[in-house]
């Protein structure tokens, strides 16, 4: 094995397998990174087993080879290298010499053949969608998934991929978000994808490139340029979200999302820790918050709104509401009510965008 390469384009190659490798593992192989030599160039590969990512970085090729080598010191040698060529040699059994400058390395790797192999996802027939569009997709979304390990399954975010739209679901029991975004591409298929994945596409991909999407039995795999992922899925099927979205709510609210998120904030300092619980009534053109917290004290505060419907009274969450607003694209946002212990919506207002998009959140039981 032998190759010379910019340490730029060292670093950029480093850089983008360097999230897929664990920071502790008791896969010794695993803290490495998989360098591979071929006519095309040079392929950097990383992976904690859930997902690998594998990309092509252009080098002058003197001849070629294969071998892992520890990705936290390749890192750290590129990071601290002068500007200009970096040759590697193979210097006897799974020892590489690097040299750049005056700078002269040894590193001590381990043999290719310990790496993992990759999924085997193919890519005919698969869905494609500008980067850019999953990115919104994953920006507005992901975020309502759980970090709990009760339920696994609601970890992951549902990807619906049609032939003519996509559409992403994330919840984690108490609030929800759900965007659909048209597209082309394969059949249908439900994915249950998760975020981590996700936050590789919105890290690799710039907005302008193509994403080919495909899958396996219970892998998917993202490529771009001379980029590919692969993530494991989660495997189960997804809960009917569908029948918590309320179709009936007859009590609209339209509400500035800066002053509605001031009034939020406000009411948390004196919120109780555990529930985070403030009460919201809704009447005439104002919407009055309050918050009383035993041993702790109380708030109030109120903010002016269009309101249509009866007067209501009910409670939230301030943590997920604050959560669910920051995520929304636009200054105003249209939030829609049943009853006190009916979930309520919460949808932008005024968004030129093609993309349909909306959130739930479900109420907190008051206590007089």
């Amino acid at each position: 094995m032998k190759f010379t390469i910019t340490r730029e384009q060292l670093q950029e190659g480093l850089s983008a397998v360097a999230a897929a490798i664990p920071a502790k593992t008791t896969l010794p192989v695993l803290a490495n990174v998989l360098v591979e030599v071929t006519k095309q160039g040079l392929r950097l590969s990383g992976t904690d087993l859930d997902i690998a990512v594998t990309t092509v970085v252009p080098a002058d090729v003197d001849a070629d080879g294969a071998v892992t080598l520890p990705a936290k010191k390749l890192v750290d040698i590129a990071r601290e290298l002068p500007s200009g060529p970096v040759r590697f040699t193979a210097a006897g059994e799974s020892r590489v010499a690097i040299e750049c400058g005056r700078a002269k390395f040894k590193l001590l790797g381990l043999p290719r053949e310990e790496f993992p192999s990759f999924p085997a996802v193919k890519f005919d027939g698969a869905w494609k969608a500008p980067a850019g569009v999953v990115h919104k997709l994953v920006g507005h979304v992901a975020f309502a998934s759980s970090t709990e390990e009760s339920r696994p399954i609601l970890n992951g975010v549902l990807w619906e991929l049609r032939p003519d739209h996509m559409r992403m679901v994330a919840t984690n029991g108490h609030r929800l978000a759900k965007m659909d975004v048209p597209a082309k591409g394969g059949s249908t298929a439900d994915l249950i994808v998760p975020p981590k994945a996700l936050e590789q596409i919105r890290r690799l991909f710039p907005a302008e490139e193509a994403i080919e999407i495909a899958r396996s039995d219970n892998h998917i795999g993202f490529r771009a340029g001379g980029t590919l992922v692969f993530s494991r899925l989660i495997e189960g099927p997804y809960p009917n979200y569908e029948q918590v979205i309320p179709r009936e709510n007859d009590k609209v609210a339209t509400v500035d999302k800066a002053g509605m998120s001031a009034a939020l904030r406000r009411m948390s300092v004196v919120a109780s820790d555990q529930t985070h619980r403030i009460r919201l009534a809704f009447s005439g053109g104002a919407v009055k918050f309050s918050v009383q917290t035993p041993d702790l004290g109380e708030a109030q505060d109120e903010l002016a709104v269009t309101y249509e419907g009866e007067p209501l009274e009910i409670g939230f969450n301030a943590m997920y509401l604050l959560e669910i607003l920051k995520y929304m694209p636009t200054d105003e946002v249209r939030v829609t009510f049943k009853a006190p212990e009916r979930a309520a919506t919460v949808e932008p207002v005024g968004w030129d965008d093609p993309a349909s998009y909306m959130a739930l959140v479900m109420p907190l039981r008051l206590v007089d």
